[in-house]
């Protein structure tokens, strides 16, 4: 009985911790005039108390129109580098300094300098999943909300060379039927871990399901081919970014989903579907990064005002014209 009654008591202190950590966050941002932004894949606590959740291109159109004066990004480095470039006039804070990405750390500048003096006259498109260095050297920026419409903006005859992401490269090339794209192979570690095998297994599961596939996916491209060829009969497959998900989640009368991405996205899915079921492709979808940034962190870093992001003048105002270029392109 005592045993029980100090594990109540532990649990009780547990969620007064919890709560009070919420509303001393939410106290200290209104205070200090700080605009929490928070991506899709982060834990539900910390997207419960964000000002905006989002994906990459939503997050970013939050921070360049943003009136507060200071912004605290919880998502990973290179969006808070975003943040950077797109408001030189704020200041950027990022929880964990940690918290990267795979998939950016793919390519480098010298790599891309290197990839462009092989292809004289080419345009550069890069994901935004990439550093400021190498936002540096872009034509074009873009997400997977835009990349199609942003490669289709690219006169035809012009060479393309995108980057980092082969998965979303091979899905745009496709879309948009160039023959003259040329892609970087890089991939993302989580999305890459998302393979047809787990399609057909979760699909012959869930036979009633939707299913909703981030570009990002290995299995991107197979699924694309098998729509194409049939082989899934009537069944409703959807290739969409993370803000792409939520709407189609929301306006479809379809009450079961399949949902290939990081499984971060689920809890704002079901919060704002209550009566909709919500199944991860895969329950390892799991971004180590994007799970770095905790309550505590947040907590912390408006406390202390941690840990400022800034991105060098000369970088800064080259990477601004990319990046305002994929914030132009719907």
């Amino acid at each position: 009985m005592c045993q029980h009654h100090d594990a109540l008591k532990k649990n009780h202190s547990k969620l007064y911790c919890k709560m009070d950590i919420k509303s001393e966050i939410l106290k200290l941002k209104k205070e200090k005039d700080v605009l929490i932004l928070a991506h899709n894949y982060q834990l539900p606590d910390v997207q419960d108390v964000a000002d905006y959740v989002g994906d990459s291109l939503g997050l970013s159109r939050q921070a360049a129109k943003t009136t507060q004066k200071t912004i605290l990004f919880c998502g990973v480095h290179f969006m808070a580098e975003t943040a950077a470039i797109t408001c030189p006039d704020k200041t950027v804070l990022i929880p964990d300094l940690g918290a990267g990405c795979s998939l950016a750390d793919t390519i480098t500048a010298p790599e891309l300098r290197k990839w462009k003096l092989e292809h004289p006259g080419a345009i550069t498109v890069g994901y935004v999943n990439t550093s400021a260095e190498v936002k540096a050297e872009l034509d074009y920026c873009c997400t997977s909300s835009n990349a199609v419409n942003v490669v289709k903006s690219i006169p035809k005859e012009k060479e393309v060379l995108f980057l980092p992401d082969m998965f979303l490269g091979s899905y745009v090339a496709k879309m948009t039927n160039r023959d003259n794209m040329f892609i970087w192979a890089g991939e993302c570690h989580v999305h890459a871990g998302i393979r047809s095998k787990d399609v057909q297994e979760k699909l012959n599961q869930f036979a009633n399901a939707e299913f909703l596939v981030h570009p990002e996916c290995s299995c991107t491209s197979s699924v694309m081919y098998d729509v194409a060829s049939g082989d899934y009969g009537s069944r409703q497959v959807q290739v969409l970014s993370t803000e792409g998900m939520m709407t189609h989640a929301q306006n479809s009368s379809s009450k079961q989903f399949v949902v290939a991405t990081e499984t971060g996205i689920l809890y704002r899915m079901q919060k704002q579907n209550p009566d909709k079921q919500f199944i991860p492709m895969s329950e390892n979808a799991v971004c180590k990064y994007m799970k770095m940034i905790t309550p505590e962190k947040v907590l912390s870093s408006l406390q202390e005002n941690k840990y400022q992001v800034k991105v060098p003048r000369n970088i800064a105002e080259k990477a601004h014209l990319a990046i305002d270029r994929m914030l132009a392109i719907n």
